[in-house]
């Protein structure tokens, strides 16, 4: 099972980068003011997850599943207090919150496109679980799920707002 779902460690730190920015440029190059929306909505909801769950991660430095000998459990090792495990290490999954921030922005500016909705949740679903059975704990992925979900309201609502004035 790791071997299918660890490319989801990879998938979830390139998209975030790539995709807004391609869609940003589909837009200019077709002077699609809701695309260009749209690109610009997903990069800010992937950076506000990441600074979200980078800020948490700074404060709780909580041990991955595969740092120690997994006959001990670990589960519920933090490392509380200022970068005491840096923003790499930790809770809630970064992977997950960013994912789930771009994917619950999408189904809020293509709330009718039931394709966009399933497609979301399928890579948001795709990179948590993926990460949370190779790099992260299952508790991880759910805070991620959940924060990522409420960035995700509070940007999609944003920008789509923004659209009804323009």
């Amino acid at each position: 099972m790791d071997n299918i779902l660890f490319p989801a460690v990879v998938i979830g730190g390139l998209v975030p980068i790539v995709l807004p920015i391609c869609i940003i440029f589909i837009g200019k190059m077709h002077k699609n003011i809701r695309t260009i929306n749209t690109g610009w909505a997903l990069g800010q909801a992937a950076l506000i997850g990441w600074l979200i769950s980078s800020t948490y991660k700074a404060f709780t430095g909580r041990f991955h599943p595969y740092s120690f000998d997994t006959s001990v459990d670990i589960s519920r090792i933090f490392n509380f207090g200022f970068m005491r495990e840096g923003i790499f290490w930790g809770w809630p999954s970064s992977h997950t919150t960013i994912a789930f921030a771009m994917a619950v922005t999408l189904i809020i500016l293509y709330s009718r496109n039931k394709s966009f909705k399933y497609l979301a949740l399928i890579y948001a679903f795709y990179v948590g679980l993926g990460v949370s059975v190779s790099i992260h704990w299952f508790s991880d992925f759910t805070a991620g799920a959940i924060i990522g979900s409420v960035v995700g309201i509070v940007v999609g609502k944003s920008f789509r707002d923004k659209l009804a004035v323009i």
